[in-house]
Parts: C-alpha cells; structure tokens; sequence
C-alpha cells in the first residue's frame, strides 16, 4: 500500500465544497495498518464494506434503502476512470486501495481509534494519504459524490504526489467526481447532463447565480486565489467550472494533459501558462463565453467559439446557421453604432418532439412549444461580445436582434456572432436550414 505525506483537507459547506488544500500531515497518517483498521472496525460493531480499492466503514444504521453495500464496486469503476484521466493502466495498481469511514456519530469512531486526535474538525469531508472520512448524507446522490471526491483526494495525494495550488487540488477531485447512474454503473460525466443526476450539488447553478449578481471570476482570478482564500461556495464552483473548461474545450485540452502529465506541485499553474499552444489571452476570453452559457449538458466542443475579427459589412452577406454549435461569427465585424438589417429563410430541424415522435422544424422566430431562458426554441439571435457598462462583471455576449428578421445597431467594434436559441442538450440533434442575409444600412 502506498502513502504521501500530504493530506487534502475537505470542508464543506451546503450543497457545495467550500475549503479544501494540501498541507503537512497528522502523524495519524502515517503507518496505518488497514487490515489491523478493520479488525478495529468489526470489533467496534461497525459496518464493513469492501471492494478491490475501497473499504468502507460506517455507523450508519441498515434500513430497506440503504445503497452503501454498492459504493465500493462504483468506487472501483471510478478508480479506472481516473487511471484512464491520467493515463494510468489500472492493473498496474490493482492492489490500491483507500480506506474511508463514513460517519453519523464522530465519537464512535473517536473511541476505537479510526478518528485520531490528530485529525482537525470537519464539516463534511477530511483525506489523509489514502485515508478518509466524510459525514454521512441524507441524499444518496451527494453521498456517492462526497465519497468519490474524498476518494479522488486519496488517488492523486497518493499516485500523482499532489501538491498543487488549491483551484485544482479541489477542481480535479470535484471533475473526477461528477457522474450518472446508468443501470447502477458509473458513468463519468465532467459536464452533469441533467440536475437529477448531481442531486444538492448546484455548481452550475453557483456559477450561474455568480454570472447574474457580476461576481464571476475571471480565468486569471481562478488561477490567483490563494488556499487561505479558496474556502467559499463560489471558490468550489469556479474550480469546477475551470477543471470542466480545461479538459473538455477543444483549444485547450492538449497542452491541458502535456502540463498535467508532469508535476503536479506548486508550480503546476505556472507550468500550464507556459505549455505551448495554451494562449491565456485567449483562455481568459472562452472561460468567460463558458461561464457565461453553461448549463446542464453543455458541450464545449460544440460551443467553441470563432474569435476571428471579420471584415467590414460592405455589401450583403449569407450563410447558415447551425443550431447545433452555439454562438457563430458571421466574419462580418461591425463599427459601435452601425446598423444593420437581417432578414432569416428556410428551416431548423430541431430533432423530434419526444413521445409521438414528430419532427421539430423552426423558422426564425422560433417555436413556443418549448422555451429556453426566456425566447422560443429555434429563434435566431444575434449578438456581440461586450464589456458591461462600468466594467461591473465579466464580458458576455448580448443580443442586439432576435428573430425572423429585424434591425440592430452595433454595441461595439467588433464581429457579429449568431447562434439558434436551444439548450445544450436540445442542441444536440439539431441539424442547418435556417439561412440569414445580413444587409447594410
């Protein structure tokens, strides 16, 4: 069995983490027998659940509901995403394993031994090496997450020597964490597709509220928070979000994995700024055009953005539009205050309607059948990235004209981007009809 003289400390807050860094550890880390652990277990009339890389110990009590008995074969699922994240082959470490308690009374674990001393008060979750502890949930979902976090904790302090600045130390544990039930099976799910999947957890909900209330950070600011710092709600939710961004957008997952494959210490954020072909510019630009559209199956792939100036609008331009991307550049780039008329023809397919299996076709204006964040599907938008007024929160993009056709005026100097309003899971078997002229005034 293998040991790290570091531990992850896990302190959460409601339905999301909210402190957590590396620092040295309590000499109760170190020397632990695990066979000797459970022997302690089952004589402390405990519940002992064990599988090839967890065994798990707790007091909470058998009822009709109880999934615990299962936890330790996820586990094992999740234990071979990770290897496949870090390009570990999982036989290599067949014999790794963690040893985690899950607690409803702390004193029980206190009295024989498996709580020692030496270990701080907490809230929710506390690691050491490759032992934790979480307290007990009264939702099954967000036990099974608390427990792959902590058990994620355990794998990189362990296997990768982590020691890293706190946004991914917590942000890696938070991705590796995310998943569905299919069948009763772990499935990895760095983006969650649907609420019910990551019951009580809310980071996209977080990130959301921090959009609307001007508090986002921005990527730099992520990357700056020192872990005396890092140990509010929205500071677990950014680091979320920045881990999601970096493994999944398609500009950056590359030097992303060439920075994570070495390393993994305090200088990692330094090193990552460093690799080539990671423009933090650029970064700083769709982090923002992320957190400014994420939502419940968000594909960053295909919300990739065409940052590319454009020419000016001379004369009139066509193209389609694909309503299964997100915001395009029309390469068209307009002058603060220019006006212009846009005028949309044909259709979007916008997949079937569930149940009686009927095809979903829209025109410009869109369809009322179904809404999304206020406008019909399938309406066609039109928008520009703009500083808000006073600089009061981070870029977005703002919709200047919206529908079948209309007339807007530029807000700045820049390009103009059009996109088809769904939701990213609608999005997703969408396919290009609708065509949109855009004229000069």
């Amino acid at each position: 069995m293998l040991f790290h003289p570091l531990i992850a400390r896990c302190l959460v807050c409601a339905s999301l983490f909210a402190g957590g860094w590396a620092v040295t550890p309590p000499a109760a880390a170190e020397g632990f027998d695990l066979r000797q652990a459970v022997a302690v277990a089952r004589r402390a009339d405990l519940r002992v659940f064990e599988g090839q890389h967890l065994v798990l110990v707790t007091d909470r009590p058998s009822g009709s509901k109880d999934d615990l008995a299962s936890l330790p074969a996820l586990f094992d699922e999740a234990f071979d995403s990770w290897c496949d994240h870090f390009h570990f082959d999982p036989t290599d470490y067949a014999e790794w394993q963690a040893f985690g308690c899950l607690v409803v009374e702390p004193e029980r674990f206190r009295s024989c031994g498996l709580l020692p001393p030496a270990i701080p008060a907490f809230e929710n979750g506390f690691c050491a090496g490759s032992r934790f502890w979480l307290m007990d949930q009264s939702n099954p979902a967000y036990r099974r997450h608390l427990l792959l976090h902590e058990g994620v904790h355990a794998f990189t302090l362990t296997l990768r020597d982590l020691n890293t600045p706190a946004w991914y130390t917590e942000g890696i544990a938070e991705l590796l964490a995310t998943h569905r039930l299919s069948e009763g099976r772990f499935i990895a799910t760095p983006v969650p597709l649907d609420a019910d999947d990551v019951e009580q957890l809310g980071r996209i909900e977080a990130i959301r509220a921090l959009r609307e209330n001007a508090a986002a950070p921005s990527l730099t600011e992520v990357f700056e928070t020192p872990p005396s710092e890092h140990h509010r709600i929205p500071d677990y939710a950014a680091s979320w979000a920045t881990l999601a961004f970096l493994t999944e957008h398609p500009r950056y997952q590359q030097a992303f994995a060439e920075a994570e494959s070495g390393p993994l210490d305090g200088r990692f954020t330094q090193r990552l700024q460093a690799t080539q072909g990671f423009d933090q510019q650029l970064a700083v630009r769709d982090f923002d055009a992320f957190t400014d559209d994420v939502d419940y199956g968000y594909d960053l792939t295909a919300m990739e953005v065409d940052w590319s100036a454009g020419r000016p609008l001379e004369k009139n331009v066509r193209m389609f539009v694909d309503p299964a991307r997100g915001w395009q550049n029309t390469q068209v780039k307009l002058r603060m205050g220019q006006q212009v008329r846009f005028a949309s023809r044909g259709r979007s397919q916008l997949g079937r309607l569930p149940g009686v299996e009927v095809d979903l076709e829209s025109e410009g204006n869109g369809i009322s059948i179904d809404w999304y964040r206020g406008r019909p599907i399938g309406r066609l938008l039109l928008a520009q990235w703009v500083m808000p007024a006073n600089n009061q929160g981070r870029p977005r993009f703002i919709v200047l004209g919206e529908g079948g056709q209309g007339r807007l005026e530029a807000s700045t100097d820049g390009p103009l981007f059009v996109r088809i309003n769904d939701s990213p899971i609608g999005r997703r078997d969408n396919t290009p009809g609708l065509e949109i002229a855009l004229i000069p005034q």
